[in-house]
């Protein structure tokens, strides 16, 4: 399975910084021989100044999100199809940011993770469970709940993944224990995508201040299937790091 490490750029960058740092991951990404799959995610405006910079290289671009709907009064949004008109190949939804900031459901994710697929993009649905529901022994319910309201019908490993992100660690520098995250992974494949019939292949990432010097153990994880990297995306050198460490 080959990883997928995507950048989420967040609101961060503009004009001049996005399209330097863009093309200086496109230029690292045609010298190098890794065969992980990469992607960046910039604030919407940027879409088309990254795409362009970005042409000619392995690197993909997506959107950090996506509304339900085509078309329509909803000010402020952006739909899945003119993100693939763009160019995108990838899609964020559901982020905690989103969930938390926005009040965004399970359903809305799931009709976003149906608009994103309708639209020919890659769907990267996230889920992750607050320190508080850590602490109190339900992740994996919490987790569990969340893939089963977020996922349609009619995915597959080709066209949805899955990102895992503790939210208390997103940010913080604290990442859980490598038991943990292949504790989670684990159980994300072989029971919370089974009623989906997508624990084969599918690609379930791991975010929560990955960084290239915890990169390296975290990815050589058995379900890890690639990295949803926030901050460390915003340099050449951090990102191209956490790439450089896919076994």
């Amino acid at each position: 399975m080959t990883k997928l490490i995507a950048g989420n750029w967040k609101m961060n960058c503009h004009v001049e910084s996005g399209t330097a740092l863009a093309r200086g991951l496109a230029d690292k990404a045609n010298q190098s021989s890794k065969s992980a799959d990469v992607a960046v995610c910039p604030p919407a405006p940027l879409i088309p100044l990254i795409i362009e910079a970005t042409k000619n290289s392995p690197v993909s671009v997506g959107g950090q999100d996506c509304h339900w709907e085509d078309s329509g009064a909803h000010t402020g949004d952006v739909s899945a199809s003119l993100l693939a008109d763009l160019g995108c190949t990838y899609a964020i939804v559901g982020h905690s940011e989103r969930r938390a900031d926005h009040g965004e459901t399970d359903a809305q994710v799931k009709a976003k993770t149906e608009a994103a697929l309708a639209a020919g993009l890659i769907a990267i649905v996230c889920v992750g469970e607050t320190e508080a529901q850590r602490d109190a022994g339900d992740a994996e319910t919490v987790v569990g709940g969340q893939i089963e309201g977020s996922l349609p019908a009619g995915g597959t490993p080709d066209t949805v993944v899955i990102a895992y992100e503790p939210v208390w660690a997103i940010g913080t520098g604290r990442t859980p224990s490598l038991d943990d995250i292949a504790a989670i992974h684990g159980f994300i494949r072989e029971k919370a995508l089974a009623s989906h019939g997508l624990g084969d292949g599918l690609r379930i990432l791991y975010g929560g201040s990955v960084k290239p010097s915890n990169a390296a153990e975290i990815l050589a994880i058995e379900d890890v299937g690639g990295a949803l990297v926030g901050g460390a995306s915003l340099t050449v050198e951090n990102f191209w790091g956490i790439i450089e460490s896919c076994p």
